[in-house]
């Protein structure tokens, strides 16, 4: 899928003209993308949104009818707009994988090269990566509160138009929701596509069993019965008993019950008795109607008997407290090797200047104690050094000595092409399950959950706090 170059912001056009006209175009700048809350007021995100933040920087071109339309506008100096008819993207760009639980404040994305080239890709970077981390996040909520329980992701017609429901199915799969009822999206990304019927199927013929018969003709083998259209427990599930026994006499199973409505712990408790007692126990519950995290929850505590989860309007918009955006930003860090900072009169909100890399620091069973930002030509940081906290420069802590530290980003792109192939979606998604397992367990709360340690070298909170007083000073 190509990305338009003009899927962007205006003034990265007036500041990519802006670089050349200055001469400044080709100076060698890094930028880091970032954001600086957790979403959903939660413990943790889920990085997503890498492959096809790389398939647009690859495929970054600026075609004839682009360019009209920017010469049309009539700000643009035709020096420029032959500039972006040879523009291409030849940075080099540090990431950690997709689905690897990823933190408050640590740079995400980096993007190292010419000015006019790092500063043009923000907002399409943003726009991705955002989006699909948030979704891949809300997907792993989900899928946590579901433990074990299959979820389907149900959001394409509640989704932010036919842009936002792929890259929902897509990032919701790096979270863990492995199939879809998006067609086209299991086209393009590979996803099983699962579905039952709606309401209407049932309401169009002269009765409830009557429409369970037929549908079951048309797919005796695959077959779904949504049982709320009228009494879940009264006819909706008698009717389907029924018709489970007749495509059983043909040689045929019943699949599952859809439950829509109502108290999902109470029905599905009281269908899944239903169904034993009828001889069927291997008949699926599916559970929908505005789930998230929390209904499953409660679903859950309440001793429901759902065996798979469709989760739609929530996770296609990413609903709840700390969701809507994630709010990532991508900010200048340094310009011909001299680090930068943007300074303000709240220094949690101060970025970290320079080149960086993040440690990750492993104890001795393989769990994820803490996250060190450090500068990228620091020594390895070792057990017993001091850090501190990147929003609080008077909060220290030291490493734990027992603990190993390994690189959590890898270079991903270099002179704009790819360094390995992409991953399959499976793949991601085993990861997220891997890599949240690592997490201290306080971290997984859906309410109040344990903050994850994020610290940074001394080094680093030597040169921000540098910076800053420069900047007081004027300097």
């Amino acid at each position: 899928m190509r990305y338009p170059p003009l899927l962007t912001d205006l003034y990265e056009l007036t500041m990519l003209a802006g670089y050349l006209e200055e001469g400044m175009a080709e100076k060698q700048a890094v930028f880091d993308l970032f954001f600086r809350k957790n979403p959903f007021e939660g413990g943790y995100a889920v990085f997503a949104g890498l492959e096809p933040a790389l398939d647009y920087l690859e495929g970054l071109r600026f075609l004839p009818d682009e360019l009209e339309y920017l010469q049309g506008l009539g700000i643009f100096k035709p020096r420029f707009i032959e500039f972006l008819r040879e523009f291409r993207f030849r940075c080099r760009v540090t990431a950690p994988p997709e689905g690897t639980p990823v933190f408050a404040n640590e740079p995400l994305l980096t993007v190292e090269g010419p000015l006019a080239e790092a500063q043009f890709v923000e907002t399409a970077l943003l726009n991705i990566i955002n989006f699909q981390t948030l979704v891949a996040t809300k997907a792993a909520r989900i899928t946590n509160a579901a433990a074990g329980a299959p979820v389907m992701e149900f959001g394409l017609r509640r989704a932010h138009g036919p842009d936002g429901a792929l890259s929902c199915a897509r990032a919701a799969c790096v979270g863990g929701v492995r199939s879809t009822s998006n067609v086209q999206a299991g086209m393009v990304y590979g996803l099983p596509v699962r579905g039952t019927h709606a309401h209407s199927w049932v309401q169009a013929f002269p009765n409830e069993l009557t429409s369970f018969r037929a549908y079951a003709d048309a797919f005796p083998d695959s077959s779904v019965l949504l049982v709320d259209t009228y009494d879940t427990l009264k006819s909706g599930v008698p009717n389907a008993i029924t018709v489970a026994r007749e495509l059983r006499d043909r040689g045929h199973e019943l699949r599952g019950v859809r439950l829509d409505s109502g108290d999902l712990a109470f029905l599905s408790r009281e269908s899944r008795r239903m169904f034993d007692e009828a001889g069927f126990p291997e008949v699926k519950i599916v559970a929908s109607n505005e789930l998230d995290e929390f209904v499953i929850d409660s679903i859950r505590d309440e001793g429901g008997r759902v065996d798979i989860y469709g989760v739609g309007t929530k996770l296609a918009t990413c609903a709840g407290a700390g969701g809507g955006a994630l709010g990532g930003v991508y900010k200048l860090v340094e310009v011909d090797g001299q680090p930068k900072l943007k300074v303000t009169s709240d220094i949690a909100k101060a970025t970290l200047p320079g080149k960086k890399r993040i440690l990750r620091a492993l104890g001795t069973d393989g769990g994820m104690v803490q996250d060190v930002i450090c500068l990228g030509d620091d020594d390895n940081p070792c057990g017993g050094d001091t850090v501190c906290d990147p929003c609080n420069p008077l909060q220290y802590t030291t490493i734990p000595a027992d603990v190993t530290l390994h690189e959590l980003r890898r270079v991903v792109m270099k002179n704009g092409c790819r360094t390995s192939h992409q991953e399959a979606l499976d793949t991601m998604a085993d990861r997220t399950a891997l890599e949240l397992a690592r997490l201290p367990q306080g971290c997984l709360r859906h309410i109040n959950p344990h903050r994850y340690k994020v610290s940074i070298s001394g080094r680093l909170n030597d040169l921000r706090n540098r910076l800053i007083d420069q900047a007081r000073r004027g300097g």
